[in-house]
């Protein structure tokens, strides 16, 4: 006497037994929202009478959700290189200027950055301009 399987699971492989998905707003995540929203009043009130008496998680909790973090600034700084120096030249000069004080390292650091791109890039169009002179070479004598 032989049984046959029974077939696992409701569903047939890659169909959804409820393509639409959970309505929005029904999980107990949204009803820990609404709950915590009707009884928001209460609960600053409390932080605040917390934080006036010396709690300071309960300030701390106030202060970053009202006041938005101090972002650190840096101030532009004017640097002059000889007009025809080349980039190595140019790159020595940042690095005296970060030693003297003049620039700060992170921004010297950003300068030596886009030097290295810029010399990439020169590098590059320096090899397009030779390869379109061998091309040119090359076609003459044929």
């Amino acid at each position: 006497m032989t049984t046959a399987k029974k077939e696992r699971g409701r569903w047939k492989k890659g169909k959804s037994g409820n393509p639409r998905g959970r309505t929005p707003g029904t999980g107990k995540v949204a009803r820990l929202r609404e709950n915590i929203t009707q009884h928001l009043p209460e609960i600053i009130e409390q932080l605040v009478i917390k934080a006036k008496e010396g709690d300071s998680q309960a300030t701390r909790l106030l202060l970053e959700r009202v006041i938005p973090p101090v972002k650190s600034m840096e101030q532009s700084v004017k640097i002059s290189f000889p007009v025809d120096a080349d980039i190595s030249t140019q790159g020595q000069s940042i690095i005296q200027a970060v030693a003297n004080g003049t620039l700060a390292p992170s921004q010297g650091s950003s300068l030596l950055t886009s030097l290295g791109t810029l010399a990439r890039i020169k590098e590059m169009d320096e090899l397009e301009k030779r390869l379109t002179a061998l091309e040119q070479a090359n076609e003459s004598k044929k």
